[in-house]
């Protein structure tokens, strides 16, 4: 008999996104969303979906709103997936065979597929992008991350599935670049922390490395027009990151 398959996300303002979402997993066993404070239709829609919706708003990051929301499945496998993500059929029809008959000690990786500008990116570094998202859930949850949460893989064998998860991540430029500022902020946070320091020069052989290693050693220029502009896009995000965490160092932002 298969394994039952419980797909887990975390939501706030996601209305727009959703439906597809949803409807590219429709199949699970269960869908289980934790909303963190919506002010749209977020929870409406999902409930009217069938989902099962929870509610927390004492946002503590990335990873801990990821172990909350696995907490209410019920599944003995879970697919963790984001509201910009959707499945395809080859992917879900390789999700179901691991289902059908799975291996012990394993986790399975996922390629994504990353759409930036107009374009789904095939190298950059954004392709195959693969991440960890199917495994058993009482084995695997996500560490504490404010941001950039992992699974704490426990030395499991990792899996790699065929077919691709369809990453919207950058449909509209300012609400992307916002993003980016949130997670540069909260990584910064993190590391200061930490307990973590960098200087100047330290600042500027980070953003420049980020901008050389997305265009040449990544093939950022085989996308064409989106790989330059994504190389200067991660330079300037690598940047962001590192100032912040400089200026926590110093007094000169806020440490909270």
């Amino acid at each position: 008999m298969p394994k039952r398959l419980s797909v887990v996300m975390i939501a706030k303002n996601a209305a727009d996104l959703l439906p597809d979402c949803l409807s590219s997993v429709a199949w699970a066993d269960e869908i289980v969303l934790l909303d963190s404070g919506s002010e749209d239709n977020t929870v409406e829609i999902a409930r009217a979906a069938g989902v099962k919706v929870y509610t927390n708003t004492d946002w503590q990051g990335y990873g801990i709103q990821r172990q909350r929301a696995q907490s209410y499945a019920t599944g003995d496998y879970v697919l963790m997936i984001d509201t910009d993500e959707r499945m395809t059929p080859e992917l879900q029809f390789a999700i179901q065979s691991v289902l059908a008959a799975p291996q012990p000690d394993a986790i399975y990786s996922i390629a994504r597929r990353n759409y930036f500008l107009g374009r789904f990116m095939r190298h950059s570094g954004w392709y195959p992008d693969r991440v960890m998202r199917l495994y058993e859930r009482e084995r695997y949850q996500y560490n504490e991350n404010l941001v950039h949460e992992s699974l704490v893989s426990n030395n499991a064998k990792v899996i790699a599935l065929t077919g691709d998860l369809l990453h919207l991540t950058c449909r509209d430029f300012a609400s992307f670049q916002r993003k980016q500022l949130n997670y540069a902020t909260a990584w910064a946070q993190e590391r200061h922390q930490r307990g973590k320091k960098v200087s100047l020069t330290g600042i500027f052989s980070h953003t420049l490395g980020a901008f050389l290693k997305t265009l040449l050693l990544r093939g950022g220029v085989l996308d064409g027009k989106q790989g330059w502009l994504l190389a200067v896009v991660n330079a300037q995000y690598t940047f962001n990151k590192y100032t912040e965490l400089w200026a926590l160092c110093r007094g000169y932002s806020e440490k909270t």
